[in-house]
C-alpha cells in the first residue's frame, strides 16, 4: 500500500475514533444527548443497546450516551442487565430535560387519532394524553422510529410521540406541543468508555457507581448497608434485579456520593466487599449539574 493509502487509513481511523454511539434512529432523545453533552463527537445510531457498546469496545467508537433512567418512568432495565458485564466504565452523567410531541402526517386532525406509537417509556410518560384522547397505544421500539414508520407507513389514524427534531426530520406535523405528565420529565444518561476515567478526589462532588451481590447468608444485605450508615456516606440510588431469570439470584446497582479514595467511603466500600460475593465499580465520575 502507497503512502497516500496509509495516511487515508489513519484519517479513517481518527474519524471512527470521534464517535459516539446510542441506541435508537436519528431524532432519538438519545442522539439529542449525544448532541447537547457531547457536541464534539459524532453520534452513531444502533439498533440495540447491545450494538451501542459493541462500537465502543470494539474501537469503532469512543463513547456510548446510554439512558439509565428517567424521572417518571423509572429505570431503563436493559442497562442494568448490560452494564457489569459491558466492560465499559462510566466517565460521566447527564441529565436531558424530555419534551414530546404528540405527532402526525400533515393533515391529519386531532380527531381523527385512533392509535398512538412510540417507546415504551414515552407512553409511560404521557398517560394524560392518552386517557384525554381515548386512544390505544402501541410500543414501538423507539421514539425516532416510531416517527419514521409513521412518515413511510402510516394511515390516518396514527400517531405518535417523539421529539422536535423526529418531527423536522420525518416531514411531520406537531399537534399538540410537550404532551409529557410533567414539566420535570427528565432522563439521566451516562457516557461510557472503553478505559476508566475516575475524577479526582478534590474535584468537588463525586458520584460513585457500583454492582455487587451479596453473600448467601441471613441479613447480608442489611450487614452490607451497615457501613454507608455508620460512616456517613450517602446512598442516592439501591436498585435491584435478578440474574439469568432466578428468583435466588439478585444483583444490587447502587450511586453513592464520594470518591473511593475518601476515608469514610473507602470505610463502607470495605464492609460491603465482605458481605459480597462480587463487587465491581462501574464509575467515579463527577456529578452532574442536575442533580
Amino acid at each position: 500500500m502507497g503512502e497516500d493509502g496509509g495516511e487515508d487509513m489513519t484519517k479513517d481511523q481518527d474519524k471512527l475514533t470521534r464517535n459516539i454511539s446510542y441506541q435508537g434512529e436519528s431524532g432519538a432523545f438519545s442522539e439529542l444527548a449525544c448532541a447537547t453533552f457531547a457536541p464534539m463527537l459524532e453520534p452513531v445510531a444502533c439498533a440495540t443497546f447491545e450494538r451501542a457498546i459493541e462500537e465502543v469496545t470494539s474501537g469503532k467508537a469512543v463513547r456510548a450516551m446510554l439512558p439509565i433512567e428517567n424521572s417518571l418512568a423509572g429505570r431503563v432495565a436493559d442497562i442494568h442487565h448490560l452494564l457489569p458485564d459491558a466492560g465499559l466504565h462510566i466517565v460521566a452523567e447527564y441529565f436531558l430535560l424530555v419534551e414530546h410531541h404528540l405527532m402526525v402526517r400533515p393533515g391529519t386532525r386531532l380527531e381523527d387519532i385512533k392509535v398512538i406509537r412510540s417507546h415504551a417509556m414515552a407512553l409511560g410518560q404521557c398517560r394524560n394524553i392518552l386517557e384525554e384522547l381515548k386512544v390505544r397505544p402501541e410500543v414501538s421500539g423507539d421514539t425516532a422510529g416510531a416517527a419514521r414508520w409513521l412518515a413511510e407507513h402510516g394511515e390516518p389514524g396514527d400517531a405518535v410521540i417523539a421529539s422536535s427534531r423526529a418531527a423536522e426530520i420525518y416531514g411531520l406535523e406537531v399537534l399538540r406541543p410537550n404532551v409529557e405528565d410533567s414539566k420535570h420529565n427528565t432522563t439521566r444518561f451516562l457516557e461510557m468508555a472503553r478505559e476508566p476515567q475516575n475524577a479526582s478526589p478534590d474535584d468537588g462532588a463525586i458520584v460513585t457507581s457500583l454492582v455487587f451481590q451479596v453473600r448467601n447468608i441471613p441479613a447480608a444485605l442489611y450487614k452490607a448497608m451497615g457501613g454507608f450508615a455508620t460512616n456517613g456516606v450517602n446512598m442516592t440510588k439501591l436498585e435491584s434485579y435478578q440474574l439469568d431469570g432466578s428468583f435466588s439470584a439478585t444483583m444490587f446497582y447502587a450511586d453513592i456520593e464520594g470518591h473511593p479514595e475518601h476515608e469514610p467511603v473507602r470505610l463502607a466500600l470495605e464492609e460491603l466487599s465482605f458481605f459480597s460475593s462480587s463487587m465491581k465499580i462501574l464509575g467515579v465520575y463527577k456529578a452532574a449539574r442536575g442533580r
